[in-house]
């Protein structure tokens, strides 16, 4: 295909430059056409085609964990770390039905990953962490899985006090990181 390509550009240009002025706008059209074929080409060929059709990152687990001065939750996916946003919310809802989520608490935060998915291909979840889950940590209350619907993985967490959080991504393997503030415990 690409010799092909190579042999098309090739015609036209020895076509069009029996007809074409040095220094002609026809010449400089066809440089920079064939330039940008040749640089697609060039792309096409360097990127694999697994790169080329990048897997929309999988979510297979959610755990937490208590430190000293802070509490943390963690995201484990398969593929990257897609787009994150951490938001206060007044009440946590399962994506799709809108029905409340049981987690007792007065503070939440709706973790939502997009693009991301909790199934493979054909529809089975791949995810193993918990549903929802009762915490006895300093200021994580509480964890549930809300949603896996239309692109988005949402997670909710509960707080008896106001949260207040830093976000980061981990690697190898990828993971998205929740940490919450409290004061010493230790």
């Amino acid at each position: 295909m690409l010799a092909h390509l190579i042999r098309s550009v090739h015609n036209s240009v020895h076509t069009l430059r029996r007809g074409a002025r040095p220094g002609s706008v026809h010449r400089r059209r066809l440089a920079a056409v064939t330039a940008g074929l040749l640089l697609t080409v060039g792309i096409g060929l360097a990127v694999p085609a697994s790169a080329a059709a990048t897997a929309t990152p999988l979510v297979t687990n959610a755990r937490w964990g208590g430190h000293c001065t802070y509490d943390r939750i963690v995201i484990d996916l398969q593929g990257y770390v897609p787009g994150v946003t951490v938001t206060p919310v007044s009440e946590l809802v399962y994506d799709g039905s809108g029905k409340p989520v049981p987690l007792a608490g007065t503070y939440f935060l709706e973790i939502r990953l997009h693009p991301a998915q909790a199934h493979d291909d054909a529809g089975n979840s791949v995810y193993t962490g918990p549903r929802l889950q009762k915490i006895y940590l300093p200021k994580l209350k509480g964890i549930a899985f809300t949603g896996d619907f239309e692109g988005y993985v949402t997670f909710g967490a509960a707080f008896d006090t106001a949260p207040q959080f830093t976000t980061s991504t981990l690697h190898n393997p990828e993971r998205f990181v929740v940490d919450i503030a409290h004061p010493n415990v230790c």
